[in-house]
């Protein structure tokens, strides 16, 4: 099998937030920033990697969701519990540096973890879990 991730979703509350965090804080590219019915989704990635991308989605645009689990899914974004993501750098301490120059908001300083990796955590406007691992 030859299988690659192509994309994955994020939750967004907020699509200019959104934009100035991953576009201009972690400077990926815009790829496509569709409206529909009030609503925005943007797909963003990084420039060198055109077949990944990320779709900050607005949740509540799923037709399938109960207004129950709006609340849910709302009360959990606020909390940071609902998604995640983890990114990669070679240069762990210059990215840390660049994202706490901005108003992202620092969960964990670059850190030596005891499994292995050294790695950082932001909070994106949202409230994912951003997490950023060093690779060599």
């Amino acid at each position: 099998m030859d299988i690659t991730i192509h994309q994955t979703f994020l939750p967004q509350d907020d699509p200019e937030a959104a934009l100035a965090f991953y576009r201009d804080a972690l400077g990926f590219e815009v790829r496509n920033d569709v409206g529909f019915n009030g609503l925005r989704w943007i797909t963003v990635g990084p420039a060198d990697q055109p077949g990944m991308s990320i779709v900050l989605y607005p949740p509540s645009g799923n037709p399938g969701v109960s207004e129950d689990e709006r609340r849910t899914i709302a009360e959990m974004m606020a909390k940071g519990t609902y998604a995640s993501i983890i990114l990669a750098t070679k240069d762990l301490d210059a990215t840390f540096e660049k994202l706490q120059a901005t108003d992202a908001e620092v969960v964990q300083e670059p850190t030596a973890q005891p499994y292995g990796i050294r790695d950082c955590a932001f909070r994106d406007p949202a409230g994912n879990m951003v997490r950023i691992s060093e690779i060599a």
